[in-house]
């Protein structure tokens, strides 16, 4: 199945996807929180909170959190499940930047370490992580069966994999609303408050050509993992798919 969104990028410029999305990361670092958090109306704490929840019900004691950026999944995650020791990992150096400082000013740590690094190529051993996250960062990959089957790799056998990310809702008449959003106001809003807008125009592409809901999961099981699965947040904008390395 062919994975449209790898062929999106943010500025076609003639480099590779991945190098792009790290330049386009560092660009956006700076505003990156607050547009995100503006430009989703605060729900995205909602769910992340989610995702930790059924995180927090397997009580892993090591996780690796995947493009994490500015580390807010690994610090919310630090606060629901204060024994585990959290790996967050991300391309960009800019977003990391200001992750660590947020870490440093929560005096997290020792609970937290941030790695540059590729999620299709990292720096871990086989079998080290009980569990991975990854809040709206699959859809960036450059070769997501690649980046999938690298979680896989690092996770311990029994290990569970959650994946937050942008989906596009069933529902006719509310995609209607949330692509005029995406498609439109978005991209204003992100090129007044942004020195980068393409950034949020490819925003809008990149979900409109992400394999969601049962293609993502046929994915994720061609990457190696089990029992596949997804809940629906907010009407479809987006999911958290679950699945477990047996």
């Amino acid at each position: 199945m062919e994975n449209k969104a790898e062929k999106v990028k943010p500025y076609n410029s003639g480099k590779g996807k991945k190098k792009e999305v790290e330049i386009m990361f560092d660009n956006i670092s700076g505003k990156y929180d607050f547009l995100n958090h503006l430009l989703s109306l605060g729900i995205d704490r909602k769910w992340r909170k989610n995702l930790i929840s059924m995180l927090a019900a397997t009580k892993p004691a090591s996780i690796l959190d995947m493009a994490t950026g500015t580390g807010d999944l690994a610090i919310m995650t630090s606060k629901f499940i204060p024994s585990a020791k959290i790996t967050g990992l991300d391309l960009s150096r800019g977003m990391l930047d200001i992750g660590r400082k947020k870490i440093i000013e929560r005096n997290l740590q020792v609970k937290i370490e941030m790695i540059q690094g590729d999620s299709e190529n990292m720096p871990f051993e086989t079998s080290t992580f009980d569990a991975v996250t990854v809040a709206f960062g699959v859809r960036n990959y450059e070769n997501l069966l690649k980046g999938l089957s690298e979680a896989n790799r690092v996770m311990k056998n029994g290990g569970n994999i959650y994946i937050l990310e942008f989906s596009k809702p069933k529902n006719t008449f509310f995609r209607f609303f949330f692509n005029l959003y995406f498609k439109f106001i978005l991209p204003i809003v992100g090129r007044l408050t942004s020195r980068d807008p393409k950034a949020y125009r490819y925003l809008f592409e990149s979900v409109q050509a992400f394999p969601a809901y049962e293609d993502f999961l046929a994915i994720m099981d061609k990457a190696g993992f089990k029992s596949n699965n997804y809940k629906i947040q907010s009407f479809g904008i987006c999911s958290i798919y679950h699945g477990v390395k047996l």
